[in-house]
């Protein structure tokens, strides 16, 4: 089963992409994942990347979509994966459809995780990143045990500086704009299912689940 989360920034797509793989025991395949692992083993294309990374350019949609068909071409995504990140646009969703039409297999769900702007706010201007492992913790939600120390590694943790409120704002306005052919993109193919994410990141998860329960039901054989 091939599942894609989306949602805004902060509407909880990674914590809820990693714990759905976990409970469905399917591989979790974020971008942001792929590009750290293809940088870190300096494969051809991390080497690439990386470039742009340092530039602190977007790495472009063609380097990413060949990071993700080299990932789905692994033995552990026979069964299907959970993709966070990707697509973000048209352009990707579409190579994405490529990808898995040679493989004679396509998307069977879309996840939008819907969340309200003040949810958002509070999620994200709380939360906290490690600088050395990148762990994320949240100074209400999830404190660290020790204040301004991972958990982890002992790294220090620091705000990312679009994080903060009024960067939020301009955040979520940017999505909202720039994913709205996305989303459409999936409803017009009736595969776009949409959760309100604003509740406890348990009870989301046992929506997620549920909608895959009933996708299954009503594509048994």
């Amino acid at each position: 089963m091939i599942i894609i989360l989306l949602g805004p920034p902060g509407a909880g797509k990674g914590t809820q992409a990693k714990t759905l793989a976990e409970k469905l025991n399917l591989p979790h395949l974020a971008t942001g994942d792929l590009l750290r692992q293809n940088v870190s083993c300096d494969s051809e294309l991390g080497k690439q990347a990386k470039g742009f990374m340092e530039r602190g350019e977007l790495v472009p949609d063609a380097l990413v979509t060949k990071m993700l068909a080299q990932r789905i071409d692994q033995p552990d995504t026979k069964r299907g994966f959970i993709l966070d990140g990707y697509p973000r646009n048209i352009n990707q969703a579409e190579a994405l459809d490529d990808i898995l039409k040679q493989k004679n297999i396509a998307v069977d769900l879309v996840v939008y995780l819907d969340s309200s702007e003040s949810v958002i706010i509070q999620r994200l201007s709380g939360r906290l990143v490690c600088s050395k492992c990148s762990a994320n913790f949240h100074s209400k939600n999830m404190p660290p045990k020790i204040d301004m120390i991972c958990d982890n590694c002992g790294g220090k943790l620091y705000q990312r500086s679009d994080d903060k409120e009024e960067t939020v704002k301009r955040r979520l306005e940017v999505y909202l704009r720039e994913s709205s052919p996305l989303i459409q993109y999936y409803q017009d193919l009736h595969k776009l299912h949409r959760l309100l994410a604003d509740g406890e990141a348990g009870v989301v998860l046992n929506k997620i689940v549920h909608l895959v329960e009933e996708y299954n039901d009503s594509h048994k054989e």
